[in-house]
This record gives structure tokens, sequence and C-alpha cells, in this order.
């Protein structure tokens, strides 16, 4: 019988592959809403669903071991012995890998008192016995013994299980240069450092392997040793001991007692609801999807929700607002808005209560549609909603009036897991209910799946509002009721009111910065001598490296990096005429296109109406995208330029700039209860200049700009987990310099070094940080065995607290400002939030009474040790209204 008409048997040591996918994949990217790590199953089955489409086994097992304890420690105690502990984010993992693999119909064995190695040899001896093509996957060098013409092993090349090397005996010579049942013995002789089997001292792979070739076998070695010369001679002698010990300990058992046979080994059917449970509950819906293709199953996921939604209902007039009356006595209700992209107004409307949904294809000024308008006006009618923001402007610019949204689970859910990937209402329906919500392919033409409708997905919104919230704990259900909820309604009346630009002005901006482009261009090709692209890393190098010759920089897949980073390092250590022109380049090209960016999202209003991110980051910061308002230089000439196109509307008086001056250090000197910043602020002296005289030893007026500049990039820089490296790098001073200068700064203000070194240390406790008003963000990277994942959450979580509490303290801000200005009837209104800043429109007259309403509620939106101060200024732009 021929190799492709054998049938072929894939055993799989469970123990090692899942611990090298554990390692190869990141902790934090894989966690389940329980908390659970999931990172080496995900390695796992992906590897394994990869080995059944290739390899198409007829029968399959995956061993286990028990534990680390067996026969051989029985003999030798040491064996293993210097393995550490267990990584606690593995802990639980094998359990639901071995709960996946039974439902997908695989048989796990382990035997007490025996390795997985040994399950494998015992099968593969069984299975070339009766006919098979064995095909053994373990990580476990000691399984190269198992290999012969029947025997196969398939062994990870790389830390993950992704890519497996195909070990015959051919392959075997190959690379060691012997026979595979040779391999202990050269295990043997060197010993094996992972196992904890010193071998013989002075031995190394190539002795081992000639001494093999010369007498045949271990044993024959041991026989002629007094044949073997000079020291290495004298060293197996004396330590052969260790040598005939680790013999005995690699040979595997090929006749272990197994629970079954090979032949009730034969691959079956999945069972579907099986692996539908389990691969929910880790939250595995891309490799549900390939399970499910591999068995000919079209979809992972059922074609309908679990739960059948109600059949939305059609009412107008009474019967509508009878309906309403009745949802509204029981529960909040759940609303959706189906909205036309192009003039962003509603196309549909779906309103759900616990049983029952209705549904309203939208008409501006039906007549009976009069008690939904009331209904969603009501301020004492809560709604529930998912992603309400970009609804409520669909409503308001239908005309309606929109109030009471008491619940957005878009923003519920981000605040659970506010690093997660949790961005449709889909995804919160898999996560937290256990269902599936039907999506179409938004790139087939014509969907394989119909789209929910507005009156669905409102009802899976009412539903998902009980689990999601209970899972907030006490801090985060007041940001949520307090910050997030509120900041929703006056994020989308900015986005509404957008902020007048001069078009004219950034016209003529793009085009000097398109000139200045093309001349730093022609003078940067007039130093080399010829023409190149300068977009293009790839002769960027060739030209630095190789034609100028200037030192490389960091190596990368390809080549050295010209990241801007990095050159600006290259140019300050070896300045080149040619390199300072290729950064002015970049800096006028990258400007460019941020104005361009502008005039293209300017409306037909002469307005940008920006959208602001409430949940685009981990810390609780709003970002602005179409455009991006955040990235435009503050300090820069081009940057002022730019920013005098932002102006008052023709209905306004002039703008108006609201600035949180130093907030991050006053809310590290508040948290750090650090006495020497508590009385810099407080005594309202410059921040930098008090800290560089209690530094550097001298008055406050005697510090200059340097002691200035290195003082503020220190303060600034230990709350983002600066090192003295970096901090040696950003200041272009010596290592040494930098360490001192850390130094002598936390000699002075010891409560910062301690408050940041407890944040770290209380965060590995609990997981997570918390702000001044409870949000918090997880860290579970913080106990990760990976030692850059660890840093890094390291870092991160020393500003987390700071920065969340800034981002808090703004959107209070906003909210009491916006309430203030409303309540007023004032014609004065908030146009953008960028970072610490709010820009406003002056109404007429309204100059005094804005100032007040913004300086009180900014000064107030925290009870911190220091005052937060806030900076202001007027001015027809927004560069003339700085401060």
């Amino acid at each position: 019988m021929s190799d492709n008409e054998k049938p072929t048997l894939l055993v799989i040591d469970g123990h090692s592959l899942a611990f090298r996918a554990f390692y190869a994949l990141p902790v934090d990217s894989f966690q389940n809403s329980e908390g659970q790590h999931t990172n080496a199953i995900h390695g796992f089955i992906a590897m394994l669903i990869n080995l059944l489409k290739n390899e198409k086994p007829t029968h399959i097992a995956v061993a286990f071991d028990i534990s680390r304890y067996s026969f051989r420690t029985r003999e030798y105690p040491e064996y293993k012995g210097t393995r550490g502990e267990t990584p606690p984010e593995f802990i639980g993992q094998i359990p639901l890998l071995q709960e996946a693999l039974a439902a997908m119909n695989i048989t796990t064995i382990s035997i007490e008192d025996f390795e997985a190695d040994d399950i494998l040899a015992t099968l593969a001896a069984q299975g070339t016995e009766q006919g098979y093509r064995v095909l053994v996957v373990s990580g476990d060098r000691d399984t190269i013994q198992l290999v012969n013409d029947n025997v196969t092993l398939l062994y990870p090349s790389r830390q993950g299980v992704s890519d497996l090397t195909r070990y015959d005996p051919a392959k075997v010579k190959e690379r060691y240069d012997i026979e595979p049942h040779q391999y202990p013995e050269i295990a043997a002789l060197v010993g094996e450092t992972s196992d904890n089997l010193p071998g013989v001292p002075k031995v190394g792979e190539k002795t081992a392997v000639k001494w093999l070739h010369r007498f045949g076998s271990l044993d024959e070695i041991i026989a002629h040793a007094d044949e073997i010369t000079g020291k290495v001679g004298e060293s197996f002698r004396e330590h052969k001991e260790n040598a005939i010990r680790n013999r005995r300990l690699n040979r595997l058992v090929t006749d272990v007692a197994l629970p079954c046979e090979v032949e009730s080994l034969s691959k079956q059917p999945i069972d579907q609801n099986a692996v539908r449970d389990v691969f929910a509950k880790l939250e595995f819906r891309t490799l549900l999807d390939r399970v499910m293709k591999l068995e000919g199953i079209e979809g992972g996921a059922p074609a309908e929700p679990t739960v059948a939604a109600p059949e939305p209902q059609n009412l107008l007039d009474e019967e509508l607002e009878a309906w309403l009356a009745r949802q509204s006595a029981a529960a909040p209700e759940g609303l959706a808005v189906e909205v036309d992209l192009t003039p962003g107004t509603p196309i549909a409307i779906g309103i759900a209560g616990a049983s029952e949904t209705v549904a309203l294809a939208w008409q501006p000024g039906r007549a009976d549609y009069a008690p939904f308008e009331t209904w969603l006006a009501d301020e004492s009618k809560p709604k529930i909603m998912h992603g309400a923001k970009h609804q409520i402007k669909a409503l308001r610019q239908a005309g309606l009036t929109v109030a009471g949204i008491a619940v957005d689970t878009f923003i519920a859910g981000w605040l659970l897991r506010p690093g997660g990937q949790d961005k449709t209402l889909s995804d919160l329906v898999s996560r937290y209910l256990d269902e599936t919500l039907p999506v179409s392919d938004p790139n087939q033409l014509v969907p394989e799946v119909e789209p929910t409708d507005a009156a669905t997905d409102a009802w899976f919104v009412q539903r998902l509002v009980e689990p999601l919230l209970k899972r907030l704990d006490a801090g985060s259900e007041r940001v949520f009721r307090d910050i997030e909820m509120p900041i929703v309604d006056v994020l989308a009346s900015m986005e509404l009111r957008g902020v007048a630009v001069a078009s004219n002005h950034l016209a003529s901006l793009s085009n000097d910065l398109g000139e200045r482009a093309r001349g730093l261009a022609e003078s940067a090709f007039a130093e080399i001598g010829r023409e190149i692209n300068l977009g293009s890393p790839k002769q960027i190098q060739e030209v630095l490296f190789t034609q100028l010759e200037m030192p490389t920089t960091r190596a990368t897949k390809t080549g050295y990096s010209t990241d801007a980073a990095s050159l600006a390092d290259l140019q300050a250590s070896h300045p080149h005429p040619f390199l300072g022109l290729l950064l002015e380049h970049r800096d006028a090209t990258k400007l460019r296109q941020i104005v361009d960016s502008l005039i293209k999202a300017t409306g037909e209003d002469g307005r940008i109406h920006t959208s602001y991110v409430q949940t685009g980051t981990s810390t609780g910061r709003i970002s602005s995208t179409d455009p991006n308002l955040q990235n435009i230089p503050v300090r820069t000439e081009t940057g002022r330029h730019i920013r005098e196109a932002f102006c008052v509307g023709s209905d306004h008086e002039s703008l108006f700039t609201a600035d949180y001056s130093q907030i991050e250090m006053r809310i590290m000197a508040h948290l750090s209860e650090d006495p020497g910043l508590i009385e810099a602020f407080r005594t309202g002296e410059d921040l930098h200049r008090f800290v560089g005289a209690r530094i550097f030893g001298v008055e406050p007026a005697d510090v200059t700009a340097e002691m200035r500049t290195k003082v503020k990039a220190m303060s600034y820089g230990l709350a983002y987990g600066l090192s003295a490296f970096g901090l040696s790098r950003q200041l272009r001073i010596d290592n040494a310099e930098a360490k001192q200068l850390m130094s002598d700064y936390f000699e002075r203000f010891g409560a910062v070094r301690d408050y940041l070194r407890h944040v770290v240390e209380q965060a590995k406790v609990d997981g997570y940080t918390t702000t001044i008003f409870g949000r918090r963000r997880p860290f579970p990277d913080l106990k990760s065995p990976n030692r850059t994942l660890r840093q890094n959450a390291e870092r991160a979580a020393l500003n987390a607290p700071i920065q969340g509490s800034a981002a808090d303290i703004i959107k209070i801000a906003m909210i009491h400002i916006e309430d203030d200005i409303r309540s007023a009837d004032m014609t004065s209104r908030m146009l953008m939030q960028v970072h610490d800043e709010l820009v406003f429109e002056v109404g007429d007259g309204e100059h005094d009474e804005l100032e007040r309403i913004v300086r009180t509620r900014m000064g107030d939106a925290a009870e911190l040790s220091v005052p937060l101060e806030v900076q202001v200024g007027y001015g027809a732009n927004w560069d003339a209204a700085a401060h």
C-alpha cells in the first residue's frame, strides 16, 4: 500500500503547542468579556484548523500532561525542576481548550504518571504497526526519536505554531547528520537545559555527532571511553553517568496502556451546537467561521438570531400614542434611526419595548407622526440607543427635538472594554447576549444576508441594557451617567454648528506650501546631483547610507529607518544639507496635506463640521476626525497661519478661546500630594521655573531658558514613563546628565516618585487604573510574561490616571458650560474642543457673561488640591484669540 493510500493518524502534544501559542500571541489581544485570557487556545485552534485542512487526517488525537510529575521525576526529582511557575494568564486555558476539542469531537488523552510525549510515542508505534501514516506534532525535540519511514514530525520552526517544519529521516539527517533513533543519544551527551538534565561538560552537538559516527551508539561510546583522548575524554569518563541517566529518562515509552484503540480515533463531524457554544464563550467569531467552513457548513453562525425579534408593527396617530404610553410605563424604549448618509437625514425609525416593536418609514411633515415627535422631545421619557450621536444629528437635521437619551450601548460597551474592538451593535449582541445579529457584507453588491431593520436593531439595543449596565462597577457607572452620556448631546451640537473658515486663506496657504515644497525638493536634488522620489524610503536609504555614506539608523525589515525621529537624530549628530532640506520638505508636505484636508472638509455653508470621536481612546480623551483638528501645529509660524483661517461667523462678534494651563501637572500635584508641586501652583509661580530653581539650586529669576526646557521635558516625560535614555535623546544631552537630572528631581519631589511607583504596583494588583472620577482602564499586560508588553503596559499605566482625569475634567466643564449657555438663552455657542482648549463664537453683547460662565465651569469642574487655572483670549480668528 502506498503512503497516499494509507490512513493518516495525526497526534498532537497539547501542552507543548499550547505553550508555544501562548508566548507567540499577545495576551491583551485575546481576552473574553469575563477576563479569561484565550491566546493559547486561539493559537492552538488556528494551527489545528490548518493541519486539518492541509493534512486531511483520517484519525486524530491530542495528548496532554496531567502535571509536571511522572515516573521520571520519581527517578530524578530534579527533572524539569528549573521550569518557572505557570504564567497566571495561561492558567485556565487548557481546560477550555480541551472543552473546545471535545466540541469538535477530537479525542484528548492524559495518562497518570506519563507525559504527553509517551502517549504520542505509543500512538505512533501502534499506528505504524496497524498500517497508518503517522504525523506527530510537537515542540519537544525528544520526539525526533519517533521519526521513521512511516512517522513524520511536524515541529514548530519559530516561537509560534504557524510554521511547522517536516522532519522525515532525510530532514533529520540533513539537520543533525544522524539517524532519528540516534537523536536521544546526542541529547543524552549534550544535556537538555529545558528538562534540567545536565550533560557531559565540554561535549557539544558536534562532538556528540562525531562520536556517534565513530562508535554507533551511546553504549558503544561508553564501552570505548578509554579510546577518547584529551580533556573531553577525561570529562566524559568523569561524567558519563549523566549521559546514562539522561538516555534512560529521554527514552519515550511506546507501550503505555491507552484508554482507546487507534481505530476509535477516526475523524468525526463536529457537534455544531457545542462548537458554537464554546466558541461564543471564548469569543472566537473568526475561528468559528473557519471551523464551520472546514466542515462544509456555510456561515459560522446561525442565519437567524438565537431569539427571534418581534415582527414590527406599523402604527400611527392614536394607535402610536397609545403604544408609546403603554411601553413607557414599563421600561425605557430602544430607539434606532436608519440614516441616509448623503443628506444625513432619517430614512426609517424603529422603537422597541420588551416584546413589541414599531417601524416608521420616516417622511418629514406628516401629522400622523406627531405622537412620536412628542415622545422624542420628552426629557422624562428615557430612550436607549446605540451610537446615539450620529442618529441625534440626523433627527435634528430633520427638524426634530431630541431629549431623554438615557443609555448609549456603544458607549457602555466601550467603558467596559476601552481597548477592545467592539464597534458595532452586532459585536455587542454576540459578546453580551450570546446571539447573532445578521449583518450583510458591505463588499457584496447583492448581499447574501438581509440586514436587520431599524425596529429589530432597536429591540436588540433595548435588550442589551441590562447585561451591559450590570457589568459596570460603581465608578464606571458614575462616569457613564454623569460624564459620557451627557457629553453625547454636547458633541452632536458642536458637530452640527461647525466652525467658519476663510476658504481663500486656506487655498492661498496650500499654494504657498506647495511652492515651498517644490523649492526645497529642487534644492535637495541639487545637493545630490539627481532627482529622486523624496517620499520613497528605499530611495532615501540609498542616498543617505550609500551615496552620502552617512551612519546608519536603526535596522528595519526593509533596510534602515527613515522615519522622522531617526532622521532628526541623524541630522543632529551628523548634519548634512540634503538631510536638512529633506526634513523641511517633509514638514511642508505634511502641513499642506493638513491644509488640503481642511479645504476638502469645508461645507457649502462655509464651515467645517468635524466628527468628535468619544470612544477613540482608552484614556477617555476626545479625538477629532474628518478632518482632524487636533493635529494642527500650535507654536510654529505655519500652524498659526492655518489657525488664522478659522474665523468668526457673520452672525457673531468674535471668537473666544479658553485653555487649561498645565492641567496634567496640576493633576499630578493633586494625586501625588507632593508639597513642592502644590506650593508652586498655589503661589501662582511659573511651574517649570519653580521646579528648576529647586533642582539647580538657584533663585527662580536665575533659571535660564535652557534649565526651564530641561525641567519641562522631564516633568511631562516622567508622567509618560520617560526613561533617562529617552530624556537624554529628547534633550540631546548625555545619559549621565539625564540620570543626574532625574535623580535631582526625585530628591526634591520625592512624592512624585512614590506616587508613580504606587500607580503601577496597585495596577498590577487590581488589573486596572482609575481616574479621580472612577474611570477604569484595564492593563492585563502588567502581568504578561512578555517583557516588552509588560514594560509598555507599565509606561501606559503611569499616565492613565492623569490623562484620564484630564479627559474627565474637560468633559464635565463642557457639559456644564453648554447647560448654562442654553439656560441663559444666549446666542454664544461652543464650537470646538482641541486637547485642553475650547473655542466659542461670542454673541453680540455676551462677551462678559460668556467669559464668566466658562471661567467658572472650567475652574470648578474638579476639586483638586491646587487651582485649575484657565487662560482666555478673544479675536476675529483662532490665532488672534490665542492667549
